[in-house]
């Protein structure tokens, strides 16, 4: 609920799925997850205008229609302290189709997810991840062995790949998923990778995850200049 230009980080991630007309949403909520409920079941009345009716016959009515109207928006409980496995574990029963797309909460990019959806589609595997080149957090230097800097890098580009989040999954994954202390990037992708099940979308673009306040003032940065890479212009 951390907010970028005013609206939450939770609401950009969602806005990025539905400018590819992807708009049903479960939320798997945990620590404060009324926060996230309050938000919701207040949507209507904090963007838009509204007439309400006091006393036994209270009525509201709301003027006008903002730009999330369509969303469905499931809110799960999916516990506390469940992990990421167990908290997908739970919201099985509100998942429609044989494929579904899954992300965390605090990350950003602007990700094509139709082109994403086309290449999960076209291997025909379970399991689809998005992976990204990590900046290293800090700058980097090759040095002589009598201390002589021979290179400094401010922040390079690492080699590997990193795990950004925006999966596609096949529902038969629910069955690699066992109870709340499941952890997902563990025995369910490791046990998908040896079977050959996983298959990673490779993301050369933007992709920002915020867990510092340091991301934070850099995000907001990005969209008050009205350059935020993952803003297809749907705001």
């Amino acid at each position: 609920m951390v907010e970028i230009g005013g609206r939450p980080i939770l609401w950009h991630i969602m806005k990025r799925y539905a400018s590819y007309g992807l708009n049903e949403f479960v939320l798997c909520l945990g620590y404060r997850g009324n926060m996230i409920k309050e938000y919701f079941l207040n949507y209507e009345a904090m963007n838009n205008d509204c007439t309400v009716r006091l006393g036994t016959r209270n009525q509201i009515t709301y003027h006008g229609e903002h730009a999330e109207s369509g969303f469905t928006v499931t809110l799960a409980d999916t516990g506390a302290d469940s992990m990421t496995g167990g908290r997908l574990k739970r919201v099985e029963k509100y998942v429609d189709g044989d494929e579904f797309l899954l992300t965390y909460g605090d990350g950003l990019s602007n990700v094509d997810i139709g082109r994403l959806l086309d290449f999960h589609r076209s291997h025909g595997r379970l399991a689809t991840v998005t992976a990204v080149r990590p900046n290293s957090r800090f700058g980097l230097m090759d040095l002589a062995p009598d201390g002589g800097v021979s290179q400094f890098l401010e922040k390079p580009v690492l080699e590997g790949w990193a795990n950004a989040g925006f999966f596609v999954l096949n529902r038969k994954v629910f069955n690699y998923l066992s109870g709340d202390s499941c952890i997902l990037e563990r025995d369910p992708m490791e046990q998908l990778t040896k079977e050959g099940q996983l298959v990673a979308y490779r993301h050369e673009g933007f992709f920002f995850a915020m867990d510092t306040y340091r991301e934070y003032k850099y995000l907001n940065e990005l969209w008050d200049s009205g350059e935020a890479p993952w803003s297809r212009g749907n705001e």
